[in-house]
């Protein structure tokens, strides 16, 4: 019996013993460890191939998605003296009730690389620059902004 079972009553194992056990149940179920460190790394080469594979599928996805996006997308294309309407985007916090979210009509200036634009508006005899993505083409004649009367019911 050692001192420590003796003063406890409890037997004391040591940090070499247990090494020594580990070792001895090793070789006891005859495992192989040189064996057990070639099937580790090929699992961890099968998962690296199935992250490539993930990571693959995921780039084809992307550009599937990206080509169906850029099929659904309305390319338009402005020329110089043409009447558009901008997107008035601050109208969305607090909209009027028959309110057209678009203002306008102006007049295309300029048109940049990019879908920049520049527009015209007569009313204000300035110019300023805005995204092509907030314009649209203007087809009717020109409004008086000052003299329109909508009548909305008869008696």
């Amino acid at each position: 019996m050692s001192p420590f079972q003796l003063i406890y009553g409890k037997a004391c194992h040591l940090r070499a013993e247990l090494e020594h056990k580990v070792y001895w149940a090793l070789k006891k179920l005859n495992l192989d460890m040189w064996a057990a460190g070639e099937r580790r790394m090929l699992q961890i080469n099968e998962l690296d191939e199935f992250f490539l594979q993930a990571y693959k599928k995921k780039k084809l996805y992307k550009e599937e998605v990206k080509r169906w996006h850029d099929k659904r997308l309305a390319h338009k294309s402005f020329v110089p003296g043409q009447q558009i309407l901008i997107f008035n985007s601050r109208l969305k916090l607090f909209p009027g009730k028959l309110k057209s979210r678009w203002s306008g009509p102006f007049i295309v200036k300029t048109v940049f690389l990019h879908s920049a634009v520049e527009i015209f508006d007569k009313l204000q005899d300035q110019a300023f620059k805005v995204n092509g993505q907030r314009l649209k083409h203007y087809f009717g004649d020109m409004v008086n902004r000052e003299a329109v009367i909508a009548v909305l019911a008869t008696t």
